[in-house]
């Protein structure tokens, strides 16, 4: 699994609207919905599900900046993830309790918790690497932070 299995670039948003951890989990959605990843009409609800889960299961905010909200959502035919950028930042409750400038958003099959927790890894790897946050902040276009996922999948192929 690579990140462009994931990620299209129509999800990308180099600079997110929203300023609050809800607006933002609902523009990524929204991106995913615009992208035809998600069907329009599951769009409210899969932002509900994410949203109900950041409050009742604890932040996704895991410092170092970023925040990789998620669900498994019934009805969905395969793992996609959209990432958003703050250059303000958001404020995720994150552990560190520094605001959030790198969002991941997946969304899951309910009934393939494997693969769900594959993507989750392969995400989190790319996050530990100071070098990989420093470029994604950095990058306020659409193409180069995709020319940038793909260069960190091509990297991580070869390590």
């Amino acid at each position: 699994m690579k990140l462009l299995d994931l990620i299209q670039p129509a999800a990308i948003v180099p600079e997110l609207a929203a300023t609050e951890r809800n607006a933002a989990i609902r523009e990524l959605v929204q991106a995913l919905a615009d992208a035809k990843l998600l069907r329009a009409e599951q769009a409210e609800p899969v932002a509900r599900s994410i949203i109900t889960r950041e409050r009742t299961r604890g932040t996704t905010g895991f410092g170092k900046g970023v925040a990789v909200p998620h669900a498994k959502v019934e009805d969905q035919a395969q793992i996609v993830a959209a990432v958003g950028r703050s250059t303000a930042g958001i404020d995720f409750s994150s552990l560190d309790g520094q605001p959030v400038h790198i969002v991941f958003l997946i969304v899951s099959p309910q009934d393939r918790p494997e693969e769900h927790l594959r993507a989750m890894d392969l995400i989190f790897r790319h996050l530990q690497q100071e070098k990989f946050r420093k470029f994604l902040r950095q990058l306020d276009d659409r193409d180069k932070i995709y020319d940038l996922l793909k260069e960190a999948d091509e990297k991580a192929l070869v390590a």
